[in-house]
Formats: structure tokens, C-alpha cells, sequence
């Protein structure tokens, strides 16, 4: 059995991501964190993974929905004698609450319901530990549920639903309900000491309503209320399930290798936290209002990076760690056969030049909107300007982290400058003292210079992937949204233009670069978000603009979520899902649309929902 990555649904509590397809079958959830190994990896291989499958016997039909501005998720199946509904939650402690009573540390409840009628339901209870590895058998406990023990870890399944054993890890049952009746499903794991377990009738239903109530209070935080207001309110929430409460960190998605080309190798890990990420994820929250988790990231960041100063690495464990080595994972299939299966991302140890451009962003975005830095941090991004001065002539992975040959990648370069060019600015806003101006002026107009002399093609009338080099990546679609350049300037008008013909698809999406396109991979989600939103703040007409992003949001799965990239046959989900830089793509270009319409009406600036990143009087540098 297989399941499509399009056809899932996701859950969380703020240290872990569960995923529930379709057809009611849990395939997959890491506990305890979101980096850890594996309770349940079907999606990496259906017999060695494990599964938790909640679902009719026979046909059905299914209806699914989140409960409104909540992470809760109801699944309805329709069969010809009945109606089922099963309701998923991973708890959540409500705000101010500090567990006044010992609860597990993690639990995720399952909550089934016969509607209508009468319905059979087939339950297989299947976890494999350690991505597989752990052959700890189930105990049955009476009371206390089926028990697997692994040392100091314990996974507890209770349940008053009468299951059998099939072999020394795996339950099932088929079980008959009628209308009314109901059955209760609580997961736990702990790791360090017990927990007092509630009865299980009124836990499960207490916990659901809840969590409903927690991320109900949280979605209300949100400043938007403009056009497409479900798709931002469904994606603040798909990236607040991606962020680690403890330190504020936000992974980029909760699973690995999920392909990138189904079959094929660009299979990787994706549990850790990119700075690449950081300037767009920190300015989508603080536009909706959410400074509390902007304020946290940048936080966790300047931790992170302080660490590893003055280099910074690609990225980082939710605690600010480098990631340990790469391993394989050979006797995992991977999905649809995609190998290998790898955990940890060997991208760590690159190179990434444009890394120094997203953090120093990121924190001048903090003390744009009155943030404040401390002794330590002034110091790292001093650090930092000198590093970009003394490095950036060398050549990168880039942003897309390649494993071949180092290049001079033009959006390192840019970033290059923007890092100088918000050092600047930070100084002349008087947060940054005793900064060496002179210097760091000369080397931003050295970068300029390199951008606009041996990163332009005046064959092909674009910005080019790399100095003198032919080819075209689409994150040249961002060079405006720093500030490098104005969106109605020629030369970025003239880039979008090639862009979109050269890496356009007939679905109206985009390839990263001209190699995805060739070898088959699919289409790289953000840069649609990117396209729109660069139309929106002036690149194009709001008409086009709002084309743009509404074609985009056709490719959401039912429940409003987006994969890191689009199959460009099917037009589903490919690579590690949920993604947050999608998620961002949409809450941003939201903003965008809100902001260029509001200008058209003749709306004041200071009325405007948002200030964009890089915004400013004038272009600099």
C-alpha cells in the first residue's frame, strides 16, 4: 500500500509533526522532536515504517476539513450504510498553563464516531521504532494500554477499543459501530519520568476540544483580514506547526527524503532550520502581527549562528546545533522506490554565502519595528560584515546547496551586498556603533559593480545564475524584494520576462533552474509566490499579479497545504511536506496584493497592513 504526499494532512504541538492521509492512516511521526528518529515512517516504506490506520472496511467516500483556524483535523467517510468521522489532535497546553498535573510529554488522540447508520472499522496498529530498527515487542497492560518499552523511552497505546495482536508489533481489529457510538485512541511517549493518565472517555474529547480552543486563541492573533484571508490563516497555521516552542526555531518541513523527483535521488532531510529561510519567514510573521514568533526566531538565530562565528553553516538543529553526518538509511525502499533514504543533511558543511545576507536582514527587520541588540549580538553581525569582506569573492554552493562544482552565484553576491548594505543601515540607525562605514561601503560597490557588469547577459537580456555564465535561476526573481533593485526597473522587468519563458512549465509554475527542468524534477513551489509577488510590488499590474497568485494556490492539497514542489504531470505535491518556504510564499504574497491594492485606492502608506523588508526611501548602494 502507498500514499500520495498531495494526500495528507498535518498536526502538531509545537515539538513534532504527525501526518494523516486520506484514508485515515497515520504515516508518519518522529517523536520526540522533530529531528528525532521515527514512530511511523509509511510514507519511507508502507511494511518497514509502520502505520496507524483508522479507517471503513470496504469502499468509502471521504471528506476531510481542519475545524476552522485550528490544527484539528476531521475526516468524514461516507460508506453506502453509513457515516464515520475520525477527529486527530496532537494536545496542546493552553497558554499560562504550566502542566498542573503531570501529563505525558507527548500524546496524540484519535476520536471515532459512528454519524449515521452503521459502519465497520478496520484498525492496524502497526509502529516501528527507529525508523524500523527497534524490535521492542507490545505488552498488553490492562488499564495502562499496550506498552512498548525501549530503554528509559515508553510508547503507550490506550484504547477502549477491543484490538488483537497479529505479530509481536502490530495490533488490529474490525470493529462493527452504530450511530452514536464511539471509540477513543490516546498515543503517548515519555521519555523521562510517569505520567498520571485520565480516563480515557472523557480525556480524548477534552483534549481535542482543547487544542481546537488553543489554536483558535493563537489564529486570532493574526492582523490580516484581506482578500484570501483562509489561505494566510492556513498557512500562519502550517508554519506554526513547523516551529519548535522550546527555542523558536522553524524547520523547514518535519519529514526527509520525500523526493524531489519521484524515483530518483534528490532525496533529503529537511528537519532542521535554514537561514536561507530566515529574512521571508521573519518578515511574513511580523506582517501578520505575530512578533512573539519573529522575535523568537531571530532569537534562536543570533544563538545559532553565535556558535559558529564568525562562519555561519546552511543550517541547524531546532537547539542551534550543527546536524551530525549524513547517514543512509539502506533498508528503508523510500517512497515509490525514491533512494536513498537519508537522515541529517550533509548541506551543513557548505558553503553558503547568501546565508550572511538572510541573517543580518532578519535582525534589521527586529530593530526596524523597535528590537533591540545586545552587546553579543552587535558583535556577531560586526563579525559577519567582516567576514562578507574578506569572503566574498569566493565561489559558493548557492541557495540551492549543490553538490558540484563551487560557482560565483549572482544571488550570493546579492546577498552579499544586502548584508553590507542593512550593516549600513543598522549603523546609521544608531544600533550598530563603531562600524567600520568606509570599508564596507567600497566593498557594496565592488559588489554592484561585479552584479551589474559580469552577472547580466546581454544575449540572453537577464541577470544569469552565476558571473558569466548562460543560465537563468529563478530566485533572480527576489534581487527587488531586498531592495537590490527597484521591480519596475528594466533590467528586472526584462529578467522576469526570460525567467518565466525559459523556466515556465504549461502549468504555469517554475523550475528553480534550467537543470531541474531537464532531469525531471518538479517544479519548485515558491517561486510561483515569488512571480506573484514580485508582481504585485510593481513588476507588473495588480491584474497580473492576482492571476499569478491564484493560479499558484490552485495547487494546495483539499486541505490547504503545500509540498516544497508540484509534479508537473499531476499537478500533486513532490518533496518534504509540509514546507515552510512555501507557506511564507503565500502569507507574503498576500501581503503584497493587500498592500498594491490599497495603493491604487489611494490609501496612505501608514494604512498599509505591513512594511516590507525592503523597504525604503530609495534604493541603496
Amino acid at each position: 500500500m502507498s500514499w500520495t504526499i498531495h494526500s495528507h494532512a498535518a498536526l502538531g504541538d509545537g515539538r513534532s509533526v504527525a501526518l494523516v492521509a486520506r484514508d485515515g492512516t497515520l504515516t508518519w511521526l518522529c517523536w520526540p522532536r522533530f529531528d528525532s528518529p521515527s514512530v511511523f515512517a509509511g510514507l519511507l516504506d508502507a511494511s518497514r515504517g509502520g502505520v496507524w490506520q483508522l479507517r471503513p472496511n470496504g469502499g468509502f467516500q471521504v471528506e476531510r476539513r481542519y475545524h476552522r483556524d485550528s490544527n484539528v483535523l476531521r475526516t468524514t467517510f461516507h460508506v453506502a450504510a453509513g457515516c464515520l468521522v475520525v477527529t486527530d489532535a496532537m494536545p496542546v497546553v493552553p497558554d499560562g498553563e504550566r502542566h498542573p498535573r503531570l501529563r505525558p510529554e507527548h500524546e496524540l488522540v484519535r476520536h471515532v464516531v459512528c454519524e449515521r447508520g452503521e459502519v465497520e472499522l478496520d484498525v492496524l496498529y502497526a509502529p516501528r521504532p527507529d525508523w524500523g530498527r527497534c524490535r521492542a515487542p507490545l505488552h498488553d497492560r490492562g488499564a495502562l494500554g499496550w506498552r512498548m518499552e525501549m530503554g528509559h523511552r515508553l510508547l503507550s497505546l490506550r484504547t477502549d477499543a477491543p484490538l488483537r495482536r497479529v505479530d509481536a508489533q502490530t495490533l488490529e481489529g474490525r470493529l462493527r459501530l452504530r450511530a452514536g457510538q464511539a471509540l477513543h485512541f490516546s498515543l503517548t511517549w515519555t521519555d523521562e519520568g510517569p505520567a498520571v493518565l485520565s480516563p480515557l472517555r472523557p480525556h480524548v474529547p477534552d483534549a481535542i476540544a482543547r487544542t481546537d480552543e488553543v489554536w483558535q486563541r493563537w489564529a486570532a492573533r493574526i492582523a490580516y483580514a484581506g482578500p484570501y484571508q483562509d489561505a494566510v490563516v492556513r498557512s500562519a497555521l502550517a508554519l506554526k506547526l513547523l516551529v519548535f516552542s522550546p527555542s523558536g526555531a522553524i524547520v523547514a518541513a518535519p519529514t526527509t527524503s520525500l523526493p524531489e523527483c519521484p524515483g530518483g535521488w534528490l532525496n533529503w532531510d529537511y528537519r532542521y532550520c535554514w537561514l536561507r529561510d530566515a529574512a521571508f519567514t521573519v518578515s511574513a510573521l511580523f506582517r501578520l502581527g505575530l512578533a512573539e514568533e519573529a522575535e523568537a526566531f531571530v532569537s534562536w538565530m543570533l544563538h545559532a549562528t553565535r556558535l559558529t562565528l564568525p562562519e555561519l553553516r546552511v543550517l541547524y538543529d531546532v537547539y542551534g546545533r550543527p546536524p551530525e553526518r549524513e547517514t543512509l538509511l539502506e533498508h528503508l525502499e523510500g517512497y515509490e522506490g525514491s533512494r536513498p533514504v537519508r537522515i541529517r543533511n550533509a548541506a551543513s558543511t557548505q558553503l553558503q554565502l547568501d546565508c550572511y545576507g538572510e541573517v543580518i536582514e532578519a535582525a534589521t527587520q527586529l530593530v526596524r519595528r523597535g528590537g533591540h541588540l545586545d552587546g553579543q549580538a552587535r558583535h556577531l553581525l560586526r563579525s559577519l560584515g567582516t567576514y562578507v569582506c574578506e569572503h566574498w569573492r569566493e565561489p559558493d554552493a548557492g541557495i540551492w546547496e549543490s553538490r558540484g562544482p563551487l560557482r560565483h552565484h549572482t544571488y550570493s553576491r546579492v546577498l552579499c551586498w544586502v548584508a553590507l548594505d542593512r550593516l549600513l543601515e543598522l549603523h546609521a540607525l544608531g544600533a550598530l556603533p563603531s562600524l567600520p562605514r568606509a570599508r564596507l561601503e567600497e566593498e557594496r560597490r565592488l559588489l554592484r559593480e561585479e552584479v551589474e557588469t559580469r552577472c547580466w547577459s546581454e544575449e540572453l537580456q537577464s541577470y544569469v545564475e552565476w558571473r558569466d555564465g548562460h543560465t537563468l535561476d529563478a530566485c533572480l526573481l527576489l534581487l527587488s524584494w531586498y531592495g537590490y533593485a527597484r521591480p519596475d526597473e528594466e533590467r528586472q522587468r526584462a529578467t522576469w520576462r526570460c525567467i518565466v519563458g525559459r523556466l515556465g512549465t504549461p502549468g504555469r509554475l517554475l523550475y528553480r533552474h534550467e537543470r531541474s527542468r531537464d532531469e525531471g524534477e518538479g517544479a519548485f513551489a515558491p517561486c510561483s509566490f515569488w512571480e506573484a509577488e514580485y508582481l504585485a510590488r510593481g513588476g507588473g499590474s495588480l491584474a497580473q499579479a492576482t492571476e499569478s497568485f491564484e493560479w499558484a494556490l490552485r495547487y494546495a492539497n483539499d486541505v490547504g497545504l503545500f509540498g516544497e514542489e508540484v509534479d508537473v504531470r499531476t499537478g500533486q505535491a513532490l518533496g518534504n511536506f509540509p514546507q515552510a518556504f512555501t507557506h511564507v510564499g503565500v502569507i507574503n504574497t498576500a501581503l503584497a496584493l493587500e498592500e498594491r491594492a490599497r495603493r491604487e485606492r489611494g490609501a496612505s502608506p501608514e494604512h498599509a497592513s505591513w512594511v516590507h523588508a525592503s523597504e525604503s526611501p530609495e534604493v541603496r548602494g
